[in-house]
């Protein structure tokens, strides 16, 4: 654990490190800086309350140390979220770019993990959830950017609808088998919405392709309840 909580506070100092070249960029007050100590504050605290001990090999591991310098990259993007304007003077660029490295390292923690033989269900609940914070972070965005309606922040939630929907019906809860069309699903999600991020798309392409992506995630969601619903035992709810 001691090791652990090393490698968190050496991602604080990364996190800070991204954190003030984002607020040096585009000039912002210092409640920017503190949002984003908030935030991975509370990530740490998430980190370190459930990692199960002992982990195998050292530390977070190699796989959740590239997961937690992720980590760094959509809090920096996810602090950004209320300020204003900050798409002006080409600020969309900056956020798709670091975005798009927080995507690209996504493949990355993945594949340590299985090279190293150091997969576990707490570095692939940690990848998930990251995920699912870095899409609704760039959702956001894009509402802030006014080219999507609010409707937009939809494609951020239904990895929390799900989740929420579990505790109301147990059998949401049981475990999925793996399915390529849910990886395609969340790349074909990234991907939507940084190129609705960009300049140069038009405010009716945008909405139209994340009205088209929204679809595809519900369904893809939706082909995934109806499989728990088949298997769910009537007598657990």
């Amino acid at each position: 654990m001691r090791q652990a909580c090393l490698e968190v506070c050496a991602g604080a100092i990364l996190m800070l490190a991204v954190s003030a070249g984002v607020a040096w960029w585009f000039t912002l007050p210092a409640i920017y800086l503190f949002r984003a100590v908030a935030l991975y504050g509370l990530v740490s605290a998430l980190v370190l309350r459930h990692l199960p001990l002992p982990m195998p090999g050292t530390g977070l591991g190699p796989a959740n140390r590239v997961t937690l310098g992720r980590a760094t990259l959509v809090i920096a993007l996810a602090a950004l979220v209320p300020q204003p304007q900050v798409g002006i003077n080409g600020g969309d660029w900056f956020i798709i770019g670091l975005a798009t490295v927080a995507l690209c390292l996504d493949g990355v923690d993945g594949w340590l993990a299985r090279r190293t033989g150091n997969t576990t269900r707490f570095g692939a609940r940690f990848d998930m959830e990251l995920d699912s914070l870095l899409m609704l972070v760039l959702a956001a965005l894009v509402w802030r950017s006014g080219k999507v309606p609010l409707w937009v922040i939809g494609l951020g939630l239904p990895r929390y609808v799900f989740f929420a929907a579990g505790w109301c019906w147990a059998w949401l809860r049981n475990p999925l088998p793996e399915r390529l069309r849910r990886k395609m699903g969340c790349v074909v999600q990234g991907i939507t919405l940084l190129v609705c991020l960009g300049p140069i798309v038009p405010e009716h392409l945008a909405a139209a392709a994340a009205g088209s992506t929204f679809v595809l995630l519900l369904t893809s969601f939706a082909a995934d309840v109806v499989w728990l619903f088949r298997r769910a035992d009537p007598s657990h709810g």
